[in-house]
């Protein structure tokens, strides 16, 4: 069955057009001529037309049913050659053999209800399924995407054009990607190197040399107390005094050929005294002050070189974008290895001019360990960074392929359960596909073997022999449906033998071809679509009938609508279309006592502005009567055409007050008392019966809304002041205090 219909960009239906949506099993629609019935029929018959680009159908459960449309157009094609097409029905058939057709009809009807069912459970299960897979893409694209869009967007590149590829890239490296497990920070520190600008090489620190410095700081020299010989005469006077650097250090000032005491200037440095001095500072002392001499030069050289070094290195790395040493740390470590050469570098200046000093050397040991392990760090990270740049391309694939493998890992969990369901949801799905296709097959093995049935039993007599039924029944008695010469045709005779074409009014062509629509919706114009199922399509089928017949063409109708309610027969939905109120009220007459069928549906079509719009009353019928409807259209909101309202306003007076209450145009105007309100009612009656009844020209004569306000004032007015506002109000649907 047809669910909605959309009409917009042809004809009367603008750009925003129409939506007919909720279309039941029986459908009215009333509207007056040019409305755009025939535009809503025309895309019916033919909705491939080009001119209908814009408009559409949707049918229930996707299925196309064979659609049959009765309107101006049929009457031309199926008679305009003064032959009828034939039309195969049930005929020369036993009893037995129309029950097992009808049986197999009824089982084919159940296969084709219960693959229904089934394609509706499908959907549903599509459906969920869709609706698994689109929550599952946006939760990754949150989660994941948008978490480590800043980190890790190279690694994503190629996939995030759209959601369904980083979907598709996800589910790909969650069944494939073997790569280790790293860790976030690692991952980070890593996509720093690689994802940035394209690494460089970076020399390694140097190690400083620590060994040398270490040796003399645990030289036994400078714990060591150097002093003169002990067996001099003048040794146990220095050694009292504990004058030994002193008196050394004196030595340096006695000249030679001199006897002047250095210190006291008196004559007092004898020969043997500078040989007692020279034997108690003897070979051994000089090569004890030699030996101190030359390990503190060193010693100050080497730390000295090693400052250098760690200052050139750090200098260096504050300057190095890519470095890897924290200079922080270095700096700190350089400070104090600095600070504690400085207070070194001053006990061995003591020692060296005091000798028979002890001195304790602050050893740069762990200072230096501190600074070598911090080189050493710097070194391997260096050497990593290095191996990355050596080799570029493979550690960024590699990093790649690490960053999904954290990040699968990380939801594993979410993914599994994705993926479990859909796998169910799909097994689920592929079965039903085998049940729906096996239902297909089955209905149509079935319906092979109705149409072989029906093809042994079928005729077009059995058409012939109904037209002809009705016709006379309805007491159409000088003409009948008479079989051709040519197969498959029948024509129209005449009593006395004569085709009666050319002398057939329009009322009977109309109603002849009508006869014949009803038979093809119930047969088929071939033995293989006698049983197809079909909707039917009638736009106006009363044109050019009297009033007898339209209460037949109306009485054949509701005999197809009951059917159709019932399920009976292969004729599934009908869309009436119709001008005429008489018609539209006599076809959707039901019963005297029930107003309304659930599997019916209403609707008005209007034409304002040479636009079309539609109102849907759902199961309620609208029209009433052709005076009602004067009164619906008058307080509709679409009504915007000053000629239509003018039109209705005269159609009113006429029929309540002058029809019916024997009311002349003096009369109201009479029953108002100034002057003033009977030229306000004259002018509108004046103004009524020249807009129902001519067209203005638009180039002289302008009616604004004000205008139309207060004439719509006076009509209501010329109720008030009748004394039948009451009917007014009635017909309003004003309720009274």
């Amino acid at each position: 069955m047809i669910e909605s219909i959309v009409l917009k960009n042809v004809a009367t239906y603008n750009t925003a057009g129409i939506c007919i949506e909720n279309i039941k099993k029986i459908n009215f629609y009333y509207g007056a001529n040019g409305s755009g019935k025939t535009t809503l029929s025309n895309f019916l018959q033919n909705p491939n037309n080009p001119k209908f680009n814009d408009c559409s159908i949707q049918w229930q459960n996707g299925q196309k049913l064979k659609t049959l449309v009765y309107n101006k157009d049929f009457r031309e094609q199926n008679f305009g050659n003064g032959k009828l097409n034939g039309v195969f029905t049930i005929g020369q058939a036993t009893k037995a053999e129309i029950e097992v057709i009808n049986k197999k009809n009824e089982e084919l009807q159940k296969i084709k209800e219960d693959g229904i069912k089934k394609r509706a459970t499908l959907k549903i299960q599509n459906d969920k399924k869709n609706d698994l897979e689109r929550n599952f893409k946006e939760s990754i694209w949150k989660k994941i995407y948008k978490k480590y869009e800043k980190e890790f967007k190279e690694a994503f590149v190629g996939f995030i054009s759209s959601k369904d590829k980083f979907n598709d890239k996800l589910l790909n490296e969650f069944s494939n990607n073997t790569s280790s497990l790293s860790d976030l920070e690692e991952l980070k520190d890593r996509a720093k190197i690689i994802f940035n600008e394209i690494p460089q090489n970076i020399p390694l620190l140097s190690m400083p040399e620590c060994d040398r410095i270490l040796e003399i700081e645990n030289h036994v020299i400078w714990n060591k107390i150097i002093v003169g010989k002990a067996d001099v005469d003048i040794a146990r006077l220095i050694q009292k005094f504990n004058i030994n650097d002193w008196v050394n250090q004196g030595r340096s000032y006695i000249q030679d050929n001199d006897d002047t005491c250095p210190f006291c200037q008196k004559q007092t440095i004898s020969e043997d005294f500078k040989r007692q001095l020279e034997f108690f500072f003897d070979k051994s002392y000089l090569q004890d002050l030699e030996s101190l001499k030359k390990l503190k030069q060193e010693y100050e050289y080497l730390v000295q070189n090693i400052i250098n070094q760690l200052d050139g290195i750090e200098l260096n790395q504050k300057n190095l974008k890519s470095s890897k040493l924290d200079i922080d740390k270095f700096s700190a470590y350089v400070k104090t290895l600095v600070s504690q050469s400085v207070i070194n570098v001053e006990l061995l200046n003591n020692k060296s001019k005091e000798p028979s000093r002890k001195i304790e050397i602050v050893s740069l040991k762990e200072q230096l360990d501190l600074i070598s392990e911090l080189i050493r760090t710097t070194n391997s990270e260096i050497a990593k960074h290095n191996a990355i740049v050596l080799n570029f391309n493979t550690e960024r694939k590699n990093l790649i392929n690490s960053i999904w493998k954290f990040i699968i890992e990380e939801y594993r969990m979410d993914i599994s359960s994705y993926n479990t369901q859909k796998i169910g949801l799909e097994k689920g799905i592929d079965a039903l596909k085998t049940q729906v296709e096996s239902k297909l097959n089955e209905y149509s093995a079935l319906d092979s073997e109705i149409k072989t049935l029906s093809k042994d039993v079928t005729s077009i007599q059995p058409t012939i022999n109904e037209i002809n039924r009705l016709l006379k029944s309805y007491c159409f008695l000088n003409f009948e449906i008479v079989p051709t010469s040519e197969d498959g045709f029948y024509q129209i005779q005449r009593e006395d033998g004569t085709i009666a074409e050319e002398t057939l009014s329009e009322g009977e062509v109309t109603f002849i071809t009508f006869l014949y629509y009803l038979q093809l919706a119930k047969g088929g114009t071939s033995q293989e679509t006698v049983n197809e199922e079909r909707i039917l399509v009638i736009d106006d089928p009363i044109s050019s009938l009297d009033s007898n017949v339209l209460f037949i063409v109306s009485t054949l109708i509701k005999d197809i609508l009951k059917d159709i309610k019932s399920n009976i027969g292969n004729i599934k939905q009908i869309i009436l279309l119709t001008h005429n109120v008489y018609f539209h009220k006599e076809v959707s007459f039901i019963d005297g006592r029930t107003k309304e069928c659930k599997e019916t549906n209403y609707w008005i079509l209007r034409k304002n502005d040479k636009t079309s719009s539609i109102q849907s009353f759902g199961v309620k019928n609208p029209i009433q009567s052709s005076y009602t409807l004067l009164w619906q259209e008058l307080k509709s909101e679409e009504l915007s055409s000053s000629l239509s309202l003018q039109n209705i306003m005269r159609r009113i007076i006429e029929n309540y007050f002058k029809l019916l209450g024997k009311f002349g145009d003096d009369d109201l105007i009479e029953k108002f008392e100034s002057k003033e309100e009977q030229n306000i009612c004259r002018s509108l009656i004046s103004w009524i019966n020249d807009g129902s009844h001519s067209i203005n020209d638009d180039l002289f004569i302008e009616l604004p809304d004000r205008t139309i306000e207060n004439y719509k004032k006076v009509f209501k007015d010329i109720f008030i002041k009748t004394d039948h506002e009451g009917h007014y109000n009635m017909m309003f649907g004003i309720e009274e205090e």
